[in-house]
């Protein structure tokens, strides 16, 4: 008989190690762009922050995938944990200080972005070992709970703590790593470190994870429809209302509006998720959240209102993170254990590589046609992508682990008692097919 989850010792660890680490993580994320705004003056140079940090993360993340398929997971996790802990309290004590010199600042914003990219998939593959087959749709849902409530309240109390000191939230990052440290010592599950001769980062090595996706027709069809075209779009549709919505500039009641219901839509997906089993209804929910957003796409063109507008994208961000869950999970399940960290990379690298280029294309449109042409065109590009994962014949069979040539369910777990302090940040089931941490069709 299967552990309900709530008994799974090890899954609660990993749980609690995550919410530490991603709630310092948003903290900080809003806390770095307003140090240096406030260091420097400059807008441009508070924008480069997340310029190094997304391109540190798209370098580095099929290596790190391969990273994580070559050492034992839960000691490369503690190695990430112990790098992260260092250098954010490095950045904690030069704010304390009065000068936090702006290499200082890029070296932190590029350093967590790798250490991420090699974390990340890690934790998916010791998670692989700690959860069984049966019950990976409800453990990422629950992640995803997890994370969303983070990215809610993190920079809220993030931007009050820098408000009191800058200080403040590096230091509550920081103690966050060295919990989510602890609770990652405390779990004794192991996965089995993959042993194979030739170069680490060979060709073939990076590769291994987009061959085996590329493989799969329902794999390739889905990252490639649902999540390149779907974020693509996606994105340019919620930065086209968040700009139209604020009147230019000259109020951001009504952007602001919009943006949080795409976050409280992302929270109650994730909420809902394990109670529709979302891992054996994958393709419906694809499917159903490629035509909502169309269907978002038209209404916004034809009512500008806000409050209509963030219920459109609330529901589409919901059935997002509902189907994203289902993915992901299937994704897990499918991928032969010793290839886990490389085909998570490889997804969250396809799912994200297009991502910064949505809102630029959103605003694009809104100045060459205005908003309603923006959001039918927006649409436009929406409904060609529901129309392929709805018809096309590659995006009906959904894979099993024998498609992908292992037994189904998760391999024996190798356990050993705890041993040493750990590390922390746990896998987001972030909102695109890839699972990556990342936002879904728009986040």
């Amino acid at each position: 008989m299967t552990m309900p989850l709530r008994g799974n010792r090890d899954f609660r660890l990993l749980w609690l190690s995550g919410l530490f680490a991603v709630l310092g993580g948003q903290m900080s994320a809003l806390a770095l762009p307003l140090l240096v705004l406030k260091e420097t003056g400059s807008a441009v140079q508070a924008g480069v922050v997340g310029t190094v940090s997304v391109g540190a993360v798209l370098i580095t993340m099929l290596p790190g995938g391969v990273m994580a398929d070559r050492v034992e997971r839960r000691r490369l996790m503690r190695v990430c944990d112990v790098g992260s802990l260092t250098v954010v309290t490095v950045l904690a004590a030069a704010v304390w200080s009065g000068h936090a010199p702006m290499p200082l600042v890029l070296l932190v914003a590029g350093a967590g972005a790798v250490i991420s990219s090699v974390y990340g998939p890690a934790v998916f593959g010791l998670m692989r070992a700690v959860v069984p087959a049966g019950q990976m749709g409800t453990a990422t849902a629950r992640l995803q709970a997890r994370t969303q409530t983070a990215r809610l309240v993190g920079p809220l109390v993030g931007g009050a703590l820098f408000g009191i000191h800058p200080a403040l939230p590096f230091a509550a990052q920081a103690l966050g790593l060295l919990l989510s440290t602890v609770c990652v010592a405390l779990v004794r599950t192991r996965s089995r470190a993959r042993k194979t001769a030739g170069a680490v980062f060979s060709k073939g090595e990076l590769m291994a994870g987009l061959t085996f996706l590329w493989r799969i027709p329902y794999l390739r069809t889905v990252l490639l429809v649902f999540g390149l075209g779907m974020n693509f779009a996606f994105g340019a549709l919620t930065f086209t209302a968040l700009t139209a919505f604020s009147e230019g500039g000259r109020s951001g009641i009504g952007g602001g509006f919009v943006i949080t219901c795409v976050s409280a839509g992302a929270l109650i997906g994730a909420l809902l998720a394990p109670r529709i089993s979302p891992d054996r209804h994958s393709r419906v929910l694809i499917v159903a959240t490629c035509w909502t957003c169309v269907a978002a796409a038209g209404v916004m063109a034809w009512i500008s209102v806000p409050l209509v507008a963030g219920v459109m994208c609330a529901l589409c961000m919901c059935l997002s993170t509902i189907a994203s869950i289902g993915f992901l999970s299937k994704l897990l399940i499918v991928t032969p254990e010793d290839r886990v960290g490389r085909v998570q990379s490889a997804a969250g690298f396809l799912s994200s590589m297009v991502q910064p280029f949505g809102p630029l294309a959103g605003g694009a449109l809104l100045t060459a046609f205005g908003a309603r042409w923006a959001f039918g065109l927006t649409g436009c590009v929406l409904a060609v992508s529901a129309l392929f994962v709805t018809f096309a014949p590659s995006a009906r069979a959904e894979p099993s682990p024998h498609d992908a040539g292992e037994p189904a369910g998760p391999p024996e777990p190798v356990a050993e008692p705890a041993r040493g302090p750990g590390s922390g940040h746990v896998p987001e089931a972030g909102h695109t097919p890839a699972g990556a941490n990342r936002a879904a069709p728009g986040g």
